[in-house]
């Protein structure tokens, strides 16, 4: 149902008003439109707002083709993926009502510190595959993976932001569209040639380890063709201070040819990410007879899609993975395992203080909230010289525009 944004003047600013929620100032521009806070009128909930052009997103139709998709949007529930609680469709925009983090983009944070701990770079890595992992799985692919992407929450967990924004991931079905950013797109992205979707999300998440463990960019050049020839050649500086392990992961994630690169499957099992892995990251399947059907969440379903419980049951009867009840129904079972096992970790972190912070933990440092700090190359005081810093790329904003101009 669409709404008209209410706009009530007063002072200098007018206040723009979208449901139930004011609207405040701009958070940040991203590829599909602006993100503005915004604040419940009756429980003052903060939110964040992106407000997407329907004439810049043409493709983008949440009445027609993809509603049911942005409705499955709104079912996942993952600790490291920021949640869509609403969308607001109006003749001229939509606007998609999320969840608002306050501790800014892990981007801001690798620019700040530089290269981080390989204890502390692994965590993230964990969390962030953890979220693709389960994208993947409720066939959701990214396509547009980069730090400017991942947000810190106050506990310096990260939160993987705009999955969705890309076409639902079906089998067989190619995606053809060259969408993400330059240093982050995987070489057959910036070739134009077909891609399934999952292996696009490997090799950006390979850029983004690389990123963590250096504090620079594996592959990066400011002249784009360039830039582009050096993907396509797979051949990127390895740091002697990284460990035989976790260069060996990078190289798997990081290789040319999409059917020799490893799969999320293959970064879950492999040595170096299976250090210190919490278990709420990826809980036991539990084995379930398909003939026993959970009546709550058929009865979510209905709820969700406003349809007759024959209806569910006749999509997940007719075994196609790709119907949009059925995948919202294993959404709502999955969320229940992911909770169920979270709670658990909880308890036994309550009770168990095995792994207590050191005296200089991370609580202790400033926090880098949305600010833009040392980014413009051209200045030599942005980023100084230092002796125990390695040499490369240092991580800045993608490129993202540049390619629409080519």
């Amino acid at each position: 149902m669409s709404e008209k944004p209410i706009a009530a003047s007063g002072s200098n600013q007018p206040i723009v008003k979208i449901g139930h929620y004011t609207l405040g100032a701009t958070l940040g521009v991203g590829t599909f439109g602006k993100v503005k806070i915004g604040e419940h009128q009756l429980t003052k909930h903060k939110v964040a707002v992106k407000i997407l052009n329907r004439q810049k997103i043409k493709s983008l139709d949440v009445v027609g083709k993809i509603r049911r998709e942005i409705q499955n949007l709104k079912l996942f529930r993952h600790p490291h993926i920021i949640k869509l609680y609403q969308v607001i469709s109006t003749p001229t925009d939509i606007f998609m009502i999320m969840e608002y983090v306050s501790g800014g983009e892990l981007f801001d944070y690798i620019v700040k510190r530089g290269k981080l701990q390989e204890h502390e770079a692994r965590r993230f890595f964990q969390q962030i595959i953890s979220g693709v992992d389960y994208c993947h799985r409720h066939m959701i692919v990214h396509r547009d993976l980069k730090p400017e992407n991942l947000l810190l929450d106050h506990n310096m967990h990260v939160k993987i932001a705009d999955f969705g924004l890309s076409n639902m991931m079906m089998d067989g079905e190619f995606l053809r569209t060259s969408c993400g950013s330059p240093n982050y797109a995987a070489p057959e992205v910036i070739s134009g040639k077909l891609y399934a979707g999952p292996e696009v999300d490997v090799w950006s998440c390979g850029v983004i380890l690389y990123a963590l463990l250096c504090g620079t960019l594996p592959f990066d050049d400011e002249h784009v063709p360039t830039l582009f020839r050096k993907i396509k050649s797979g051949i990127f500086p390895i740091p002697e201070y990284l460990n035989k392990s976790v260069v060996n992961l990078l190289c798997m994630m990081l290789q040319v040819d999409p059917m020799k690169r490893a799969t999320i499957e293959d970064v879950k099992k492999h040595e170096w990410f299976q250090k210190d892995l919490p278990g709420y990251l990826f809980p036991s399947p539990v084995e379930q007879d398909s003939s026993v059907i959970d009546t709550e969440a058929i009865s979510e379903v209905c709820e969700k899609f406003g349809v007759k419980e024959h209806e569910v049951h006749n999509a997940l009867l007719s075994g196609d993975p790709h119907d949009q009840l059925a995948i919202a129904y294993h959404l709502i079972i999955d969320n229940k395992r992911i909770a169920d096992e979270a709670a658990k970790a909880e308890i036994k972190e309550f009770y168990v203080a095995s792994s207590s912070p050191p005296a200089t933990s991370e609580s202790s440092r400033p926090h880098p909230e949305r600010i833009a700090p040392l980014r413009d190359k051209s200045s030599p005081a942005a980023q100084p010289a230092e002796p125990n810093k390695a040499r490369g790329t240092p991580v800045k904003r993608s490129l993202s525009l540049l390619l629409m101009r080519m």
